[in-house]
């Protein structure tokens, strides 16, 4: 089970494949990868993600409860990794907040059921798709996503971009 069903609420979408909630934890993770010898505070972390405050705090507190991230108290206290990034898989922090989600079934099939036995129309053309981007979370640690020469990308926002639960 994903943390937002517990919230009450089915993961929202924002314009990447990954709910908003996993997009943000994975963002958050990144940027704590990239300074694994330090703590930063929540604020910080928040700023340097690009991701709201408030809607972050409820993600790390989920993120520590599932041993992906450690709060350290005291001076020089904040967030910092469990575990070295090169051991974190993005498909383990997308099931971890999305679920069953984090697996897409079929494209067209909505409610209904499709499988290679009784397959929709974009079941074959969908199915490659669908696998090789299951096979990129599984494979990719926040250690890659933080060595790639792009990765500020992933750890900026645009003012346009906003959260309901600010």
């Amino acid at each position: 089970m994903g943390i937002r069903p517990g919230w009450g609420e089915p993961p929202e979408r924002t314009t990447s494949v990954l709910s908003t909630t996993a997009e943000y934890a994975v963002r958050a993770l990144i940027s704590l990868a990239h300074e694994p010898d330090r703590a930063t505070l929540g604020r910080d972390l928040a700023a340097a993600s690009g991701v709201p405050a408030n809607y972050l705090s409820k993600i790390l507190l989920d993120l520590k409860k599932a041993g992906f991230v450690q709060a350290v108290r005291g001076t020089g206290g904040g967030y910092r990794l469990s575990r070295p990034a090169g051991e974190v898989h993005l498909m383990e922090v997308v099931e971890f907040v999305d679920g069953a989600a984090a697996r897409p079934g079929c494209f067209l099939a909505g409610s209904g059921a499709c499988s290679d036995e009784d397959p929709c129309m974009a079941h074959e053309s969908w199915a490659v798709v669908r696998d090789q981007y299951v096979a990129f979370l599984e494979s990719t640690t926040l250690e890659d996503v933080c060595e790639h020469p792009l990765r500020h990308r992933l750890l900026k926002t645009t003012d346009s971009e906003s959260s309901p639960h600010e």
